[in-house]
């Protein structure tokens, strides 16, 4: 890729998908839980995506948050619990090359 292009350059995107199996969350709450996903990087952006839909279950973030580990945060805003069970997601990841500039174009 060329320099300025969005703003950065990416060394490297992939994708993999994972067995994850969220623990329950908790009525009206957040809840952050990890995943392995082998390969990811502190640094690193990840995407993930959730197989099928389970009613009250929302994921609002995702992060690196240790080598080959992903944390998700998950919502749940309704008046019970909500357990989603064991599926196989599937993570994006991009990897920066070198810093993120400031601004698209820097």
């Amino acid at each position: 890729m060329s320099e300025g292009v969005l703003g950065g350059n990416c060394r490297f995107m992939g994708i993999a998908q994972v067995t994850f199996d969220p623990a329950s969350i908790a009525t009206v709450t957040t809840a952050e839980q990890s995943m392995t996903v082998p390969g990811v990087k502190l640094g690193d952006f990840v995407f993930v995506s959730k197989p099928t839909v389970t009613a009250g279950f929302g994921v609002v973030n995702a992060r690196v948050s240790a080598a080959d580990t992903v944390a998700i945060t998950a919502v749940n805003p309704t008046a019970g619990s909500v357990n989603p069970g064991s599926e196989t997601w599937t993570v994006m990841v991009v990897r920066p090359s070198g810093s993120i500039p400031a601004a698209i174009g820097d």
